[in-house]
């Protein structure tokens, strides 16, 4: 994948939503390439290299799956095989959209950077506080997508060690203590990050509270970090993922499903396709509002200048050879005359012919009273 551009890059999230039925995830990528996502992502784990079989299920999947199982057993079914994966590539590049996955263990993580070819890892946020996986990414890919949910800035600056770690130091070379400091702060640390890592700020909860949302986060690992930043939504509805590219997201992850009522853990928080479709939409229409920046008339706004501003016009009748007043001149529509921003300049010039009342001002080099 391409370095993220200034246009937000938005991901549909199919994560799970397959429910382990490959032909499903092939209608998710559908799906998504239908809306203009610019990716669908998946998750790609072996079950038993993520969770033990003590692990609880987290209460929003005890709510949407039921007690009657273990994590384990849940994430089992929900589990694509590596054929499944090259299927699904293949299926993603004829729909012209981007295939994603994030791993959620070593071997997947070798598995797609290695066998699938991914250039681009989007972290989960459960892996920022596991050094051996984050250096292994920075080791694999080229670009590092670092969702930072759960998190505190300082174990986000943490982590942005361990990247640029691995981004910098010889290959397979082992840090000593100190070292992920180190290469946080050295220059060539620092520009690997910048060249490197998108910030991915998140709330991990399903569905989002809007009150543990503060998108205001965006801009403190901005300016903490000096890096692309972006935002995983978990909330319902379209409306936060639209704030936050207002507020300077780049990248934008949303969740998707065929059908919020189908069975599995992350449904319920999804939104199917023509939602989707209308959030790209107005994340489009967003990016396309936010312009340049610069404060001037805009092409359409130069025509109704005339309408919309007032020019000095006779308040009374005014004859020649009088003094323009407060008493006999005023501001009225259209703008075509003399702009009403020339009243104080006109105050004391002497008429120079006759004017009815609102008749505009016009221009002229009318002598001063005083003089």
């Amino acid at each position: 994948m391409a370095r993220i551009t200034m246009n937000t890059f938005i991901i549909a999230e199919a994560g799970v939503n397959h429910n382990g039925d490959l032909a499903l995830a092939k209608r998710l990528i559908d799906a998504g390439a239908a809306c203009g996502a610019d990716a669908v992502k998946f998750q790609t784990f072996q079950a038993d290299q993520v969770v033990t079989r003590q692990a609880p299920k987290a209460e929003y999947q005890t709510k949407t799956t039921g007690t009657s199982e273990s994590q384990l057993d849940m994430i089992r079914v929900l589990q694509l095989d590596e054929a499944a994966h090259l299927e699904l590539i293949d299926h993603a590049r004829q729909r012209a959209v981007t295939f994603l996955s994030t791993p959620f263990d070593l071997p997947s993580l070798e598995f797609l950077t290695t066998r699938c070819g991914l250039r681009t890892i989007k972290t989960p946020s459960g892996e920022i506080t596991h050094p051996p996986y984050l250096l292994a990414v920075a080791r694999a890919s080229q670009h590092v997508i670092l969702s930072t949910g759960m998190s505190t800035l300082a174990e986000v600056e943490a982590a942005l060690g361990i990247l640029a770690f691995g981004f910098v130091a010889a290959a397979g070379s082992s840090p000593n203590p100190g070292d992920f400091e180190k290469a946080f702060v050295s220059t060539a640390g620092q520009k690997a990050l910048r060249q490197r890592v998108t910030l991915l700020h998140c709330t991990t909860e399903y569905p989002a509270p809007y009150g543990e949302v503060n998108l205001r986060a965006l801009d403190t690992l901005s300016t903490a970090f000096g890096l692309p930043v972006g935002y995983s939504d978990h909330t319902l509805g379209c409306h936060v993922s639209t704030a936050a590219v207002a507020r300077g997201a780049v990248v934008i992850e949303k969740h998707l499903t065929l059908d919020r009522n189908l069975p599995g853990p992350d449904h319920k928080a999804s939104l199917e396709p023509a939602e989707f479709q209308a959030l790209i939409r107005q994340i489009r229409e967003v990016e396309y509002a936010l312009g340049d920046g610069g404060k001037r008339p805009t092409e359409s706004e130069w025509k109704n200048r005339a309408i919309a501003r007032k020019s000095l016009v006779a308040a009374t009748m005014i004859r020649a050879g009088e003094v323009f007043t407060r008493d006999n001149l005023t501001c009225k529509r259209p703008g075509s005359g003399v702009s009403a921003a020339r009243w104080y300049e006109m105050l004391g010039v002497v008429a120079s012919r006759d004017y009815a009342p609102d008749d505009l001002i016009e221009v002229h080099n009318g002598s001063r009273a005083e003089e």
